[in-house]
């Protein structure tokens, strides 16, 4: 092997560990942030209760506030004190933070360590993006997507671990199950996750910034290097206010999708008459589909453009919504669902990729920070708005109607969107 060979190999070796630490924080955001869900049947069924529906659906609503808090606040604090002190204080808060979840003694105390939790949570996403952005070697698409699929992997996770944990251990388990490879995660994430250079460049620390790119296979040029510190003023400017305000429409619109369908999903298949049971299988394949997407949707991205990916995205999910209005024959209902999947799900991931690769490392998490915190208003609204049209009977054909024009105002909003980087 060569000596430049061995360079390279080296090189992608020390960035993928970026990746690999970064994709694993979004496997534990994913189980951490779903794990409450898979436990509500066990906390409010009828045998010895924990809590109450109402007090159920408290503390989940009270977790994505403290997830939208986290999001505009450590999204901020990440382009000042920076990527890797704030991806670790994160994963370590979240972590600590559920497996205290697991001792909760009353629904009161539950409530106020999930919405502490939310927001570890909730700051780990947009500093995760903005780290892996920063060392994608100008593939930020497929760089996003892919530490975006982290997300269902953790999912997935959930549920599995729910099935093999929930008989034997009990729900205070699960909670400390998922806690536990995070704090494994944060020793290893000291010793081998490095300082983005683009931020480092951004606060004047350029001797630094270029020791850690040399070591990555970095190459410092263009806009990164006359980065300015951060400052969320920055984003209202006049040449980026219209790109900001389309952003934070795209992104509630695009997060009402998501937790809309995961959550509703099978009731309006039921309200389509296909039933509960085949409604809970196209749940799954909506998912396996959002996976899928994920790794095209970032390749695609980065081939064509990532706003260009995001409107494709958007205009096809909200044809797909649409067309499963219509009551279908199974064989074409679920590659229907799969490619609804495909396409809302990985749709909004496009948007934190376009986010990330259009706002200079000063204020890129920032960027990305005030992006998901909009969103989780539109993850709180999308279940309100399935669950009132499902509750007023109006959940077949209409709810897949008002999805359908989410999507269409995604896709404008979109477009609205600069064309070029900075």
């Amino acid at each position: 092997m060569t000596s430049a060979s061995a360079t390279i190999e080296r090189d992608g070796a020390r960035a993928g560990w970026v990746v690999t630490l970064c994709w694993i924080a979004v496997v534990l955001d994913g189980f951490d942030l779903v794990v409450l869900g898979a436990l509500i049947p066990t906390l409010t069924g009828s045998a010895a209760p924990f809590m109450t529906g109402g007090e159920a659906t408290f503390i989940a609503t009270i977790g994505l506030v403290g997830m939208m808090i986290g999001a505009l606040s450590i999204g901020a604090a990440t382009d000042r004190f920076g990527r890797r002190q704030a991806l670790i204080w994160t994963v370590a808060a979240f972590s600590l933070l559920s497996a205290l979840c697991g001792m909760a003694q009353t629904p009161t105390q539950l409530a106020v360590l999930r919405f502490l939790a939310g927001i570890g949570l909730g700051g780990c996403l947009p500093t995760a993006i903005a780290m892996v952005t920063e060392f994608s070697r100008g593939r930020a698409g497929r760089a996003s997507t892919t530490v975006m699929t982290g997300y269902h992997v953790g999912a997935v996770s959930t549920a599995l671990l729910a099935l093999l944990l929930l008989p034997v251990a009990g729900w205070r388990a699960m909670f400390v199950a998922g806690a536990l490879p995070g704090l494994i995660l944060v020793p290893l994430m000291l010793r081998h996750l490095a300082e983005s250079p683009a931020y480092l460049l951004a606060q004047g620390r350029r001797a630094e910034a270029e020791r850690i790119a040399r070591a990555h296979g970095i190459v410092l040029t263009g806009p990164e290097a006359g980065a300015a510190k951060a400052s969320t003023r920055t984003l209202f400017e006049a040449g980026r206010l219209k790109t900001t305000l389309a952003i934070w429409v795209t992104s509630f619109m695009g997060l009402l999708l998501v937790y809309g369908l995961n959550s509703w999903l099978p009731a309006l298949m039921v309200a389509a008459d296909y039933g509960l049971e085949r409604g809970l299988w196209l749940l799954l394949l909506l998912n396996l589909g959002a996976i899928c997407g994920l790794v095209v949707a970032g390749q695609v991205g980065d081939r064509i453009g990532l706003k260009r990916a995001a409107v494709i995205w958007f205009a096809a999910g909200a044809v797909l919504l649409a067309f499963l209005s219509w009551k279908m024959p199974v064989g074409l209902l679920y590659p229907a669902v799969f490619l609804t999947g495909c396409f809302v799900f990985s749709a909004q991931v496009l948007v934190y990729a376009y986010t990330a690769a259009h706002h200079p490392a000063g204020v890129r998490a920032t960027a990305i920070g005030m992006s998901a915190g909009v969103g989780r208003l539109g993850a709180i609204a999308g279940p309100l708005i399935g669950g009132t049209l499902v509750s007023m009977g109006l959940g077949h054909p209409w709810g897949f109607y008002i999805f359908a024009l989410v999507g269409v105002v995604a896709t404008l909003a979109m477009g609205l969107t600069a064309g070029r980087a900075r």
